[in-house]
């Protein structure tokens, strides 16, 4: 009889464990990668739901991952669905300065249906899931020197429309986005292409930048009086274009942004300056630690923190893991599809951000 209490009461609390176990959000959590291959053996796949290979490039009108560290960079990645077969690993085509020749080949019916014909054979030959599109930037001024043209923004639609009848429904196809109100206005004719596309991964971070002359938040969360530009100020816009919840995922930097000869008022915020470097997010204690001269502050209406150092002028702005705990709960709470991040080797290897968003996503 006492075994059969005991058996009871063990069914009884390991069945009530179970139900009261959390469900994690569902939002998706997309790492871009950049590193090499010896740098994958590091990942956790339990803990996002997409890699993005960072990058791909244009080798005169077709998509070419035809070098030995892409290859074997991305065969790598996608072994990793062995231990998540959840896992989805896509390509990007681009990135800032990788996109030169986007604008000029893309301008033609006949370029679009060769590049969308060579990303399946990519996809098909590394057993990838999709193609992201990072061309930094259709339609407004770039990376210097890259060409630009109004044509661009019809010309990304036909090409989002393009690999769509290439691809099917069996692949994922998303693009990174500017942040930024002038690429929401003038880059993108947003309902035709999401009309398409699954996601779009909105690059809410270096929204002040390596041009930018005053300082300010580079990846916040939320405007102030001072900055218009910010995560919040992107989704909203686009929730008013009717564009779906679930199809904008948020941005997070994985790094931080330096400037020099910068005033001590406001502790640095919004005044004149130079922008000197970025660092990663696992280096910065090395370069800005308080012992060096660097005072943390927390602006808890961007809900952003920042790096102060008055003897020398130095200003720092940067995700950590309390404003990286604001995104991703906003982006639970707003139903977004979720929250992706450059890049994942930024971050530090145990306590770092990626653990953050892990957890929020299970609470």
């Amino acid at each position: 009889m006492k075994t059969n209490v005991l058996t009871l009461l063990t069914l009884l609390i390991s069945s009530t464990a179970f139900v009261l176990a959390p469900k994690p959000a569902p939002i998706e959590v997309i790492a871009y990668y950049s590193a090499g291959p010896e740098q994958v053996a590091d990942i956790n796949p339990q803990k996002m739901t997409d890699i993005i290979y960072s990058f791909g490039h244009l080798k005169g009108n077709r998509f070419a991952i035809d070098n030995a560290k892409d290859s074997l960079t991305l065969k790598k990645l996608v072994a990793l669905k062995k231990q998540n077969p959840a896992l989805k690993v896509h390509v990007s085509l681009g990135g800032w300065g990788g996109c030169a020749p986007c604008s000029e080949i893309f301008s033609t019916e006949e370029n679009r249906q060769v590049f969308a014909k060579s990303v399946k054979e990519n996809l098909l030959y590394f057993g990838a899931d999709g193609i992201d599109l990072d061309w930094e930037y259709p339609a407004i001024p770039g990376h210097p020197g890259h060409r630009w043209v109004p044509e661009d923004k019809p010309n990304f639609t036909r090409l989002v429309q393009q690999l769509r009848k290439e691809l099917g429904p069996k692949y994922k196809i998303t693009f990174a986005a500017g942040g930024f109100q002038r690429f929401l206005d003038e880059s993108i004719d947003w309902k035709p292409v999401m009309a398409v596309v699954d996601q779009v991964n909105l690059m809410t971070y270096d929204l002040v930048h390596g041009y930018s002359t005053v300082t300010g938040h580079h990846t916040p969360l939320y405007s102030t009086p001072e900055q218009k530009e910010s995560t919040d100020n992107a989704v909203q816009w686009l929730i008013k274009q009717g564009i779906p919840r679930k199809k904008l995922v948020i941005g997070a930097a994985f790094y931080g942004r330096m400037w020099e000869n910068v005033a001590n008022v406001n502790n640095g915020r919004y005044q004149s300056g130079k922008f000197k470097s970025g660092t990663n997010y696992r280096d910065r204690n090395n370069v800005m630690a308080p012992e060096k001269g660097f005072t943390y502050y927390w602006d808890d209406t961007a809900k952003a923190p920042y790096l102060y150092n008055a003897a020398e002028k130095l200003y720092f702005t940067f995700d950590d893991p309390r404003s990286i705990e604001a995104k991703t709960k906003y982006a639970i709470d707003q139903k977004l599809g979720g929250i992706m991040f450059w890049d994942l080797n930024g971050d530090q290897p145990k306590g770092g951000l990626l653990d953050v968003i892990d957890r929020v996503k299970h609470q």
